[in-house]
């Protein structure tokens, strides 16, 4: 009874048009008012508790770093880069765009960063050589969903926050501990490279069954100069990732430490960005940064709520015991979570799902690290997606397109991405190779 008003309020809030964070709070100060009797003030020790987490600091510095990015010139400089190494293959110019947002991916941590940074440069590029502007428009609307698959990513450190702190117990009652950033981020890796070769195949596929036109091949002189060129951004994914896995510095530190970078390459080495345009970077990754934090704090409450009226470990207990095994429970949590990103954005879907879903995940003896995987999938498809699609948003402002026509474009993509989810749901190893091999994991 306690789960069906809980839910009931927070649906019928957001029925109202209430923005999600704002909703979350108030059914959780509804609630503790008129049917608990737990003490008012824990939600404001909950409030500075629930967030006090050093893994949270990794959220703005990611964003600040991918916003340098976005206004600087590094997305133009592996654009290049990749046109000169794919471009005169059958839809070479689409694939070299499939490829500068994965590269981009690495390095900014953002889906919708990663659209505006590749499809202003690229679409345009795409248009003028006499490539449809569909084909072009669905290319960079799910080359941006990289943004969330490669590391360094938002929604990876989001999940890994929102199972922290709990205890959780295996189907033998032995103690999981929940997955952590870094662990997320190497498991991110491979899945991020098939999922970009499945969407270059794609686009290969269609440009060659349309003869669309292909651009002259680059020279061995000119691929250099553009690897020479876009090598200072590209070594930021090392930075990144190499620091972490050699136990430089943690995800948290690395984030600060790509924030610093990108702010150097941009300022000093490339000089794309001029100390008057700084202030405005700053000024719109607080604004984003504060953002995704008040839904942070909310949605702390809300799993604080939820812990307390034991709903989760009721809900573990009725799955294991009706018999459900893992296969049948991954096929609902898809199932359900793409549904709910028909109407909810990324990063609320993940702090409200994650908490509930979690434990159930654990006492089923899915592995934390494939199942963030597989929540980080999802969440990729719901950007690419009407009603909230939020790519095809920033894509429809880029391409001048409507979001009926724009979905329509993103069809053949966002097939390739559902097959992609079938085969990370399934085949765990996929996602838990990398990390077991570097020693990460058991």
């Amino acid at each position: 009874m306690s789960s069906l008003i809980i839910f009931g309020l927070l649906i019928a809030l957001m029925l109202t048009g209430m923005p999600i964070s704002i909703a979350l709070g108030l059914t959780v100060l509804s609630f503790l008012f008129f049917l608990t009797s737990v003490p008012i003030e824990s939600v404001a020790l909950k409030l500075f508790t629930g967030i006090e987490k050093f893994e949270i600091m990794a959220i703005p510095f990611f964003i600040l770093a991918g916003n340098f990015l976005t206004h600087g010139g590094v997305a133009r400089r592996m654009i290049e880069f990749a046109r000169t190494m794919i471009g005169h293959w059958a839809g070479g110019l689409g694939i070299a765009g499939t490829m500068a947002a994965a590269l981009f991916s690495a390095v900014s941590g953002s889906s919708p960063a990663t659209v505006v940074a590749i499809g202003s440069i690229m679409l345009p590029a795409m248009l003028a050589v006499g490539y449809p502007k569909r084909f072009g428009a669905g290319i960079i609307v799910t080359g941006g969903a990289l943004g969330n698959l490669i590391p360094p990513s938002i929604i990876m450190v989001i999940y890994a926050v929102s199972t922290s702190g709990a205890v959780y117990f295996g189907p033998n009652g032995e103690r999981v501990s929940s997955a952590s950033v870094g662990q997320l981020f190497m498991a991110g890796m491979v899945p991020g490279i098939i999922l970009a070769v499945m969407l270059s195949a794609t686009t290969w596929y269609r440009a060659w069954k349309n003869n669309y036109p292909r651009i002259p091949k680059a020279t061995w002189g000119e691929r250099w100069r553009a690897f020479v060129d876009s090598s200072w951004g590209i070594f930021l994914i090392v930075v990144v990732l190499g620091g972490i896995y050699l136990g430089w510095f943690t995800p948290t530190e690395a984030a600060a430490m790509s924030a610093v970078y990108a702010f150097l390459i941009e300022m000093f080495i490339y000089k794309d960005l001029t100390w008057k345009s700084v202030p405005k970077v700053l000024l719109a990754s607080a604004n984003m940064s504060a953002m995704i934090l008040y839904i942070v704090t909310n949605a702390v409450l809300f799993s604080f709520l939820m812990t307390s009226e034991q709903i989760p470990q009721t809900m573990a207990a009725w799955i294991t015991g009706s018999g459900i095994n893992w296969i049948a429970f991954l096929l609902l949590v898809n199932l359900l979570l793409l549904l709910a990103g028909n109407v909810m954005e990324p990063s609320s879907i993940v702090l409200i799902m994650a908490p509930i879903l979690f434990p159930i995940a654990v006492k089923l003896g899915i592995d934390p690290v494939h199942f963030g995987i597989i929540i980080v999938v999802n969440m990729e498809i719901g950007m690419c997606h009407p009603p909230v699609g939020l790519n095809l948003y920033v894509a429809s402002g880029i391409a001048k397109m409507g979001i009926t026509e724009l979905s329509i474009a993103v069809l053949p993509w966002l097939i390739t991405l559902l097959i992609f989810l079938v085969m990370i749901t399934y085949i765990p190893e996929i996602s838990l190779w990398l990390p077991r091999t570097l020693g990460m994991l058991r």
